[in-house]
């Protein structure tokens, strides 16, 4: 979806794509596949994209801004929109973890010009597998997007442009649909239990340190994600006690291979480095009873009074 949302602005090998170093590879991956380059900013207490970096690292090259709605959370769309338009580039958003949610009652995946969600089983909207979608008002790159996800194709028989078989499968559309009608309660009951944990946990600053809440800005919490002091012991030892967690990412993309290649060195952006020695996500999900949250508050709780003694 990422891919298609570029190539339907034209972006191509010279052109640059200033995104967030602190997402999942397939962010920079499909910058990349465009032949682009993706031009790393660090993020911010929230984890969300840095908007002061963003403006400094805008150059002539630069053809798009791609914040991520990291976690289900989102960045300040606002200010990046009014930052795209008086460069004049356009905003494609990465919000794979942002359906249903809201910004001042706008959602996420609605301020580029053309966007990318997904609909991986551990999204908020999922289908069976893998799947994606794209979203514009443009008309242009509306119909462009439907004719070359699917070989260029004007018909059976003719086609108007090389294009792909990118089309989703009709039964996973199915299942999106069917989602689509459960989403709301899904995020409100993710919502509730992220409640839960951030009542629970705010007492033990600053062993946990949250990232704020904003107002007016409804979150998904595809990833419920703190930083914790000795992640990686509380890591094994919440996992003793049945309570699975992941580390969303011990290694931010700057320092991969392929930013390194890029010329980036670690200390570029101390925010997402630092981040990613503490982070660690929690479980969130709907199926969670509240006994269950309560048990995953108290371990963490007597693992911070354990290790002070």
């Amino acid at each position: 979806a990422i891919i298609l949302s570029l190539k339907a602005l034209g972006i191509k090998k010279g052109d640059e794509v200033i995104t967030v170093c602190n997402s999942f590879y397939a962010t920079a991956g499909a910058i990349a596949a465009c032949g682009a380059t993706p031009v790393f900013v660090d993020c911010d207490e929230r984890y969300q994209i840095d908007i002061e970096q963003v403006k400094i690292k805008i150059s002539k090259k630069t053809k798009v801004i791609m914040p991520v709605h990291w976690g289900g959370a989102s960045p300040d769309m606002q200010q990046l929109s009014k930052i795209a338009k008086k460069n004049n580039v356009h905003i494609v958003e990465d919000a794979c973890m942002g359906i249903g949610a809201k910004i001042n009652g706008k959602s996420p995946g609605t301020f580029g010009i053309v966007n990318a969600f997904s609909m991986h089983p551990l999204k908020s909207l999922n289908v069976m597998g893998d799947g994606g979608m794209v979203v514009t008002n443009n008309t242009k790159i509306f119909n462009w997007l439907k004719k070359f996800r699917n070989h260029g194709m004007i018909n059976r028989d003719k086609i108007d442009f090389w294009g792909v078989n990118a089309r989703l499968q009709p039964l996973q559309a199915v299942v999106a649909i069917e989602g689509l009608k459960k989403i709301d309660r899904l995020v409100q009951r993710r919502n509730y239990n992220a409640k839960i944990l951030d009542k629970g946990l705010k007492k033990l600053y600053p062993n946990v340190i949250l990232p704020s809440r904003k107002k007016n800005y409804l979150e998904t919490f595809a990833l419920y994600m703190g930083r914790f002091k000795k992640r990686d012991k509380l890591k094994k030892f919440l996992n003793k006690k049945k309570i699975d967690t992941k580390i969303h990412y011990p290694i931010p993309l700057h320092l991969q291979k392929p930013g390194v290649d890029l010329g980036y060195r670690r200390g570029n952006f101390k925010s997402s480095e630092n981040q990613a020695k503490e982070l660690l996500t929690l479980p969130v999900h709907q199926y969670l009873t509240k006994s269950q949250l309560n048990y995953i508050i108290k371990n963490i709780n007597f693992f911070y009074k354990k290790e002070k003694n």
